[in-house]
């Protein structure tokens, strides 16, 4: 890396705080509009770029890997989960990637938490009630929810913020199942009082709610498929803050509407930002807006984790929070 300051293009506009570190570090192209780069707009932007700084509202495929800039050396996602690149394409092209661990792990975990809460104690229907005038008093058998304490909370996906997730619902007393692609170490088990499941199908049968924690791959792609949602008890609820497609989203529709299920709570869909209709404006489910790591805490500190990516990458280092091909899927 020769420039003293290397150029770089954002494609969607950062906290303030971070691009103002950016305009004092590097050459830097930022997205003042905000509005989503298309295919076309990124490879034109790139075009005299040394690094580029895609979200996940970015496709970063083949197309666009091969389209970028021969100076493009680095890019630095702006966030954790990397399906949205095609880490195969930009590894035969020798470009280094990475993207931002860790941070969002807590903010992720408390949105889940809520969430949980939310649907089985009818926290937005209640809302909703009030908002619309319809609370005309206190009755012992109207808006009846469901406790959470003593539930079994199934986790798919045991990583940082699955784990993060059980510690959170161990203090409210609910009992801790997993299923994962390998056991988490016996001391973490044990610290959590988690069960193991290795056959998934078997662990959505027992679990009064079930929280989907694993990132986006190939693998995962409708884990929950129909035939696993049908699994799931009458008074079962599903709760997803990873991403959208690892449920089938028209299945998960189906099942809530012949009554499979008791409810659901979403924050990422299948097809973002566009929603299965049948799922809107259903009292038992739950519709957030990809909001489980909007805090100004985490958004501040991810894009700490870029600059310091890009610094270490101009200083010719290995820059520390490289992502490798054969690592995409490790949960974040």
């Amino acid at each position: 890396m020769n420039r003293a300051r290397p150029r770089v293009v954002v494609t969607r506009k950062l906290p303030e705080l971070v691009e103002e570190r950016m305009r004092a570090l590097f050459d830097v192209t930022l997205n003042e509009t905000d509005a989503p780069m298309s295919t076309a707009d990124i490879i034109t932007a790139s075009a005299d770029a040394d690094v580029l700084v895609p979200t996940v509202t970015d496709r970063i495929d083949e197309e666009v890997v091969a389209g970028l800039g021969e100076r493009v050396k680095l890019i630095a996602n702006f966030g954790a989960g990397m399906d949205h690149i095609d880490m195969r394409a930009a590894f035969r092209r020798g470009l280094y990637v990475t993207n931002t661990p860790g941070v969002l792990t807590e903010d992720t975990a408390d949105l889940t938490m809520s969430l949980i809460l939310a649907a089985p104690r009818r926290l937005i229907e209640g809302a909703r009630v009030m908002e619309e005038g319809g609370f005309d008093g206190w009755s012992p058998t109207w808006m009846l929810g469901r406790r959470v304490n003593g539930k079994k909370l199934g986790i798919v996906g045991m990583g940082r913020i699955g784990q993060a997730v059980a510690r959170r619902a161990r203090a409210f007393g609910m009992e801790i199942h997993y299923h994962n692609r390998k056991p988490v170490s016996a001391a973490i088990a044990q610290s959590l009082n988690a069960k193991y499941w290795e056959r998934l199908s078997e662990m959505l049968g027992e679990c009064d709610i079930v929280s989907v924690n694993c990132p986006s791959t190939p693998a995962t792609y409708h884990l929950l498929s129909r035939p696993r949602l049908e699994r799931l008890q009458p008074h079962a609820f599903l709760v997803n803050t990873s991403r959208g497609d690892v449920i089938d989203e028209k299945a998960l529709a189906d099942v809530i509407e012949a009554g499979g299920i008791a409810g659901a709570a979403l924050d990422v869909f299948e097809h973002e930002p566009a929603v299965e209709p049948r799922l809107i404006g259903r009292p038992n489910v739950v519709l957030i807006p990809h909001m489980s790591s909007a805090t100004i805490e985490s958004r501040v500190e991810m894009g700490e984790k870029v600059i310091i990516n890009i610094r270490v990458w101009q200083d010719g280092e290995r820059p520390p929070d490289r992502v490798l091909p054969d690592e995409v899927g490790a949960d974040a």
